[in-house]
């Protein structure tokens, strides 16, 4: 089967991860390189893994292994082991996710600053969107809020005081089964049905201080209500990163995981084994913050393109 290669945007890409390489070598931060197969899962609720089995010898450990989401978990371990601010670009999986925006394959660009919070680190991200903005020509404005303030401005609606019916309400056009639907999927529909739709193309837009219900790694800062040290940055009505000024309590985050697995049994997806090398590590990770970029995305808004197919050699429908 044939398919048609842009090569503008094949270079495109060679010229943006070289910029980040420069962008990260000006900055000390060092690249580095971890397993894409790992003997622990994503206990994410809302994201499914693949998986493959090693065929050799029983002493090599599990046969059954988990293609990476992220590589999140081992950067943290390195992070515990003292390599200090380091960053990884490479390819991760997620099953399940194929069309315009998604392929199950992709390229993501992760990164962590020993000593920094999240509205620091959000800074930096802001730089190296700029920056690659910058390659084709481009400029786009800042502005940054909360997620309080977001849904209030943008939706009518307190994110943390309104009743489910009053979060329901703005999505009353949109054709949603809401069988099973928690508050914080409401919130999510929201977010990518009424409020992303609107930012601004040539604007890059930071939301901080996430609900704590919407943790997944990040710290919980005390207060009313207590919020989760988490951003989001748009570029446009695209989602480009999730960063967290990351949580360092190893019984917190297995009571995390925990929690998730209790969600996936519930609705009958797979049980993946806690990354116990990561709970391990967590005593000794320093005090940091970490952000992942989906490159493809990146690529996509500076491509000004809907289709990730535009910025792949080969999409899943053809590799």
């Amino acid at each position: 089967m044939s398919t048609r290669i842009d090569l503008g945007a094949l270079r495109l890409r060679a010229a943006v991860n070289a910029d980040l390489r420069a962008f990260f070598a000006e900055r000390g931060v060092l690249e580095v390189e971890t397993p894409v197969m790992s003997a622990a899962g994503n206990t994410e609720p809302n994201i499914e893994s693949f998986t493959t089995r090693f065929t050799g010898h029983v002493d090599a450990g599990p046969a059954l292994r988990w293609l990476r989401t992220s590589p999140e978990y081992p950067l943290k371990r390195l992070l515990a082991a003292g390599v200090g601010d380091c960053y990884e670009l490479g390819r991760v999986f997620r099953n399940g996710e194929a069309g315009g925006r998604h392929n199950p394959e992709f390229t993501m660009l992760e990164w962590y600053r020993v000593g920094w919070d999240d509205r620091r680190l959000a800074a930096e991200t802001i730089e190296l969107v700029q920056r690659a903005l910058a390659r084709v020509g481009r400029a786009a404005s800042v502005w940054t809020t909360t997620y309080r303030e977001l849904f209030i401005e943008g939706a009518g609606v307190d994110p943390f005081t309104a009743s489910l019916a009053q979060l329901q309400a703005p999505l009353a056009q949109v054709r949603i089964d809401g069988e099973g639907l928690t508050r914080d999927d409401w919130l999510d529909l929201l977010m990518t049905h009424c409020l992303q739709p609107a930012f601004p193309r040539d604007r890059i837009t930071v939301v901080h201080d996430w609900p704590a219900t919407q943790c997944a790694l990040a710290r919980i800062r005390p207060g009313d209500p207590p919020v989760a040290e988490r951003f989001e940055l748009y570029l446009g009505s695209v989602e480009l990163a999730n960063g967290y000024h990351e949580l360092n309590d190893a019984a917190e985050q297995r009571a995390r995981f925990e929690r998730d697995l209790r969600v996936r049994a519930a609705r009958g997806l797979p049980q993946p084994p806690l990354d116990e090398a990561l709970l391990a590590s967590l005593s000794g990770l320093p005090d940091c913050a970490g952000v992942a970029v989906g490159m493809d995305r990146l690529l996509m808004a500076l491509c000004d393109t809907p289709r990730i197919a535009d910025v792949l050699a080969f999409d899943f429908a053809h590799a």
